[in-house]
């Protein structure tokens, strides 16, 4: 193997200035560059990371823990987007400042965390990046860690800093809109409210209808979970029967996320209910899969995956060179309304109710 001292000695010049060369730290005239440049080509040299570390104390490398990679779907988790997505944002930044990105799985244990973050200070990382699979509060072992750490999509109780997605303002976008489009019954069949997302997405709920002057109301809101957070069929089934067997039944039927509203199409239509000609429904997610594939196209509340693990890999590397002026803590980002034909706007058109009679 070639050594720095092979590739002076081809060049014609000192070990010191093919370091220079290879550092970047003193200026070299263009001919003796291209002399080294041309010389470590012909000798097939590879500089030593490792060495050129310890001088500088930089390795160009960031860590990243992840359960993407091993993640096995779980019926009791409001999954979207698989955050993948968050990792693929995470990694076009890195890749663009001439870093590496180092990835480590969790095999689906949160208790692997502490062992991968001391692994991965042990390969000297400039900084960590923690990757949740929903959004949620985290207690991971950041004290006496000597690099930056930056969470995503969760947070926790030590003010970490973090990217989470803004649950509150993509509800309530998504429910001024259907208001605007001449809804004034509005459904919501939550996730389970302990979960960090839905009281978010509550809060979303009420924020639009107060804004829109309509009042808020009890009967409307009810449960896709059954007892103990579990989400069952007859569970759901129950939640919408209530809802459409009420005097006067919403208009419209926003759902905690795509995969509730893919199971009220299938229930909807079991009672004989059209989507979205007799009830219309929306969603939260975009979960392509879903959003995109099924009839009519689902209506929805965009989770920005890849923009948060953007927004993440900007943050952790402003604090790697010490630059990082972000005020707020977590980052909040929104996602847009998708607009698809699962709400009918009923100040364009009149619909039939589940009850067969005509709305105006």
């Amino acid at each position: 193997m070639s050594t720095i001292y092979d590739v002076a000695k081809a060049a014609g010049v000192s070990p010191k200035t093919v370091s220079r060369v290879l550092n970047g730290d003193a200026p070299v005239g263009k001919k003796t560059r291209t002399a080294v440049e041309k010389a470590m080509a012909e000798l097939s040299y590879v500089p030593s990371n490792a060495a050129r570390m310890m001088r500088s104390n930089k390795s160009g490398v960031i860590g990243l823990i992840t359960g993407a990679i091993s993640f096995a779907a779980d019926e009791a988790v409001p999954n979207g987007l698989p955050d993948l997505f968050i990792v693929q944002g995470i990694q076009k930044v890195i890749a663009a400042q001439n870093k590496t990105l180092m990835i480590a799985d969790t095999g689906g244990s949160s208790d692997a965390v502490p062992n991968l973050m001391r692994t991965f200070l042990q390969h000297r990382v400039e900084g960590l990046i923690y990757v949740a699979d929903y959004h949620r509060e985290v207690s991971l072992p950041v004290d006496g860690v000597d690099c930056p750490v930056v969470l995503v999509n969760c947070f926790d109780a030590t003010s970490t800093p973090s990217v989470v997605p803004d649950d509150r303002e993509g509800q309530r976008a998504l429910v001024t809109k259907i208001i605007q489009s001449g809804h004034r019954r509005i459904g919501f069949l939550t996730l389970d409210r302990a979960m960090t997302a839905e009281g978010l997405r509550y809060k979303g709920y009420r924020d639009a209808l107060e804004s829109q002057g309509i009042p808020y109301s009890d009967e409307l809101v009810a449960m896709a979970y059954g007892l103990g957070g579990e989400e069952t069929s007859e569970a759901l089934d129950a939640s919408l029967g209530r809802l459409l067997d009420l005097p006067e039944p919403p208009t419209v039927i926003c759902c905690g996320n795509d995969a509730i509203a893919m199971r009220v199409y299938g229930l909807l239509r079991a009672r004989g209910v059209k989507v979205p000609e007799q009830m219309s429904v929306a969603g939260f997610d975009d979960y392509r899969v879903i959003s995109e594939m099924i009839h009519p196209p689902l209506t929805t509340v965009v989770l920005p995956y890849h923009e948060m693990g953007r927004r993440a890999a900007e943050r952790l590397l402003s604090l790697v060179d010490g630059a990082d002026d972000v005020q707020e803590n977590p980052v909040r980002v929104a996602g847009p309304v998708s607009w698809r034909s699962s709400v009918t706007p009923l100040n364009d058109v009149s619909i039939f109710n589940p009850n067969g009679r005509k709305r105006p």
